[in-house]
């Protein structure tokens, strides 16, 4: 299983980006993918997620500003955020887990400005 995200980047407060996660050795319809993030200082948290059956589920933090999506053909996942604000700074991270282990992408940065 790997996982390669991309899109991350320097925005302005409600500025908008899009992150993908493409994602080799995943079954779409079997594993749920996952956003994370982790700003400095704290702890990782769940932002969003979409479960085998095309369900999404959002942190409260970021529900109405943030948009997951897949795409099973290109095998890649989604994060569209949208009204960022200083508070999205944070490393954000794609995750799944097959057969009870976790699998983790590299971590792409994003940086939202004031």
């Amino acid at each position: 299983v790997q996982l390669q995200a991309s899109g991350g980047g320097l925005v302005q407060a409600g500025g908008s980006l899009r992150l993908s996660c493409k994602a080799i050795g995943i079954n779409f319809a079997i594993n749920s993918m996952n956003w994370y993030r982790q700003a400095p200082g704290k702890q990782r948290e769940l932002v969003a997620a979409v479960t085998g059956d095309g369900r999404t589920n959002y942190a409260d933090s970021v529900k109405g500003r943030f948009t997951m999506s897949r795409d099973v053909a290109r095998r890649t996942v989604y994060l569209q955020m949208s009204s960022l604000g200083p508070e999205d700074t944070a490393v954000y991270y794609c995750n799944t887990m097959r057969q009870s282990r976790d699998y983790w992408g590299q971590g792409t940065q994003v940086t939202v400005s004031s």
